[in-house]
C-alpha cells in the first residue's frame, strides 16, 4: 500500500454507501503492478471480506474499487505491446475502475475513453488517471459514445449473459476489439481469436474460484 497520496474525498463518500466502513488506498494490483490505483483498503477489515461483506459488494457493486482479474491482464497485456492502441482512438468499455483506459493512455493512445453506466466508476477512472499523470475522456452511455472509434476494450463484462450482444456491436462499432473474460470458459463467438491465458486474482483478493482466476484474452478485426 502506499499512503502518499491523498484519497479524494469524492470517492471515499462513494464506497462508503456500499460499505460503511469502507476506506480507499493507492495500491498497485499485482497483475498490473507499474499502475497504481486508488482502491479498497483490505487493512480496515479484520481480515479477509466476510461473506456477508462480499455479497454486499456483488449487490451493491462499487466495481471501481476492485480492480478485477480481466482488467488487470488486459492493462498489462496493452503496457506489453503498445503498438496495439498507439494513436488509436480507443473506447474501453465498462471501464470500472479505468484500468484499462488508463493503461491505453500511458501506451500513446491519441484518445482513450473511459466509458461506463456508472458515475462513479467515471469519478474513479479519472482520478486514477491524474494518478499516473495521464489525460483520459469519459463516456456515460455507450450509445452515446464518440463516432470513429479505432478499437474497443472490454474486460470482464460477460458475467451477465445479457451483454453476449455487445460481442458484435464491439466489432461493428470499431475497427478492432480487445476482450478479456474470466467467466466464459468458450467464447464461441464468430471473429473473435484467443491471444492469450494468463492467471491473475481480483485485487484486492475477493478470494474467487479458482476457475475464475484464469482470464482469456481474446480479440477481433
Amino acid at each position: 500500500m502506499n499512503h502518499h497520496y491523498p484519497i479524494p474525498d469524492s470517492l471515499t463518500r462513494a464506497i462508503r454507501r456500499t460499505l460503511p466502513h469502507g476506506r480507499l488506498a493507492v495500491s498497485r494490483p499485482a497483475g498490473c503492478p507499474s499502475l497504481p490505483l486508488y482502491l479498497f483498503d483490505p487493512q480496515v477489515l479484520e481480515g479477509p471480506l466476510s461473506h456477508d461483506e462480499a455479497q454486499a459488494v456483488v449487490a451493491e457493486p462499487a466495481y471501481w474499487s476492485f480492480c478485477w482479474a480481466s482488467g488487470q491482464v488486459l492493462a498489462q497485456w496493452i503496457l506489453d505491446h503498445p503498438d496495439t492502441v498507439a494513436g488509436k482512438r480507443v473506447l474501453d468499455f465498462g471501464s470500472g475502475s479505468g484500468i484499462v483506459a488508463v493503461a491505453a493512455a500511458m501506451a500513446g493512445a491519441a484518445e482513450a475513453i473511459a466509458c461506463d453506466l456508472d458515475g462513479d466508476a467515471l469519478a474513479a477512472a479519472r482520478a486514477n488517471a491524474e494518478l499516473n499523470g495521464v489525460e483520459i475522456a469519459l463516456c456515460d452511455d455507450w450509445h452515446r459514445r464518440p463516432s470513429s472509434l479505432d478499437l474497443i476494450t472490454a474486460a470482464d463484462v460477460l458475467y451477465d449473459r445479457d451483454n453476449r450482444p455487445f460481442l458484435q456491436a464491439f466489432r461493428e462499432a470499431a475497427g478492432g476489439v480487445l476482450l478479456a473474460d474470466s467467466r466464459v470458459r468458450d467464447l464461441e463467438e464468430p471473429g473473435y481469436d484467443v491471444l492469450d491465458m494468463v492467471s491473475a486474482s481480483t485485487w484486492p483478493d475477493l478470494g474467487e474460484f479458482e476457475e475464475f482466476n484464469q482470464v482469456r484474452l481474446y480479440r477481433a478485426g
